[in-house]
């Protein structure tokens, strides 16, 4: 198998021994070099003392609740975080992503999945998207120096508020951003999460500009009651350069 980790630290915060026991098994057999806790106050102090590169973070803790944890490491750290929670509701999501979650993952999860989340989220950290004035995802060009967006090399004519959505989902490719997250980003911190149709309106804009099949969107996928993810053109078999 080939090691595409880079030796990357993950920090496993979960309190279930079987599935931290798998979790170790299938990380370390990707490369990854874990540690491991299992309630929320030793997971912070490991945390602060091994400075890992990313945390998975199980929402269920039975010292601290998981959202607490968060919280607190947010408060100092920037690491890459990613919530497991056997909670499906809108609401708990939402709730995590807004404090500062990269990713989560639903019980049960696909060990692939979770994986593939791992190395978006470690491919993000690392500068990626953000850190580059030229965002290139497939046949999708972002020149953010000269606000210019190309598909297959043919220029593509965005509105301001269309460019600055769309620059902003893809400096954030592969994370799920919330409505209140790119309200306040896009049209400033007076909006609210109920004004999401301006969302929609605008998501639906540039589906129509962008994707083959706005209903099989390539590009901008939508996360139901929570927000939006760019998917960074991975299913043309391309990911950021």
């Amino acid at each position: 198998m080939t090691n595409q980790s880079g030796g990357a630290r993950i920090l496993l915060i979960e309190d279930e021994p079987q599935l931290r026991k798998l979790l170790r098994m299938t990380l370390q057999a990707h490369g990854y070099d874990v540690l491991e806790s299992a309630a929320g106050e030793d997971g912070l102090a490991q945390a602060a003392a091994r400075h890992p590169d990313l945390v998975l973070l199980d929402l269920g803790l039975p010292d601290v609740a998981g959202l607490d944890v968060l919280q607190r490491l947010r408060e100092w750290s920037h690491v890459p975080v990613v919530v497991l929670t056997a909670k499906d509701g809108e609401e708990d999501k939402i709730e995590a992503l807004d404090g500062g979650a990269d990713d989560y993952v639903t019980k049960p999860f696909g060990m692939g999945e979770l994986v593939a989340r791992i190395r978006v989220a470690l491919r993000h950290a690392a500068g990626g998207a953000a850190a580059e004035p030229v965002l290139r995802f497939g046949r999708l060009t972002i020149d953010l120096a000269q606000r210019m967006v190309e598909l297959s090399g043919e220029r593509v004519k965005l509105t301001p508020t269309e460019y600055d959505l769309l620059k902003t989902l893809a400096r954030h490719a592969g994370k799920v951003m919330t409505q209140k997250q790119l309200l306040r980003q896009v049209w400033g911190p007076g909006h609210v999460e109920s004004e999401g149709h301006y969302l929609r309106v605008y998501v639906g804009h540039l589906r129509k500009k962008l994707e083959d099949n706005a209903a099989d969107p390539l590009y901008i996928a939508t996360e139901p009651g929570i927000g939006y993810r760019f998917l960074a053109g991975e299913r043309e078999g391309e990911s950021p350069e």
